[in-house]
């Protein structure tokens, strides 16, 4: 793959936040999150939503988030099943 360099003009101010906001979303660096939205932006698959949000996940979720993480390293998770019925039922053996 032949590569090139793109070079877009943009503020100082611009260039930092967007830097800041690339590492906080887990990218490894601006010039990544360029190739992915230009990526599926070439793929017409682009569909971009950020929101920064203080919301927090409750105890109550925290603590179902533990007991699941537990279960599943026990071993502890549900059967597969091709059909509601044997779902419902196993569900309600198990008291949900």
């Amino acid at each position: 793959m032949q590569r090139v360099i793109l070079q877009v003009p943009m503020g100082k101010d611009l260039k930092a936040k967007a830097e800041a906001a690339s590492l906080n979303l887990g990218f490894s660096s601006l010039q990544e999150v360029i190739r992915v939205l230009l990526t599926k932006f070439s793929k017409k698959e682009l569909s971009l939503r950020i929101e920064e949000t203080e919301e927090k996940p409750s105890k109550y979720l925290l603590s179902a988030m533990k007991k699941a993480e537990k279960n599943l390293k026990k071993g502890n998770t549900s059967p597969v099943f091709d059909n509601v019925k044997d779902n419902l039922a196993w569900l309600k053996k198990q008291g949900i």
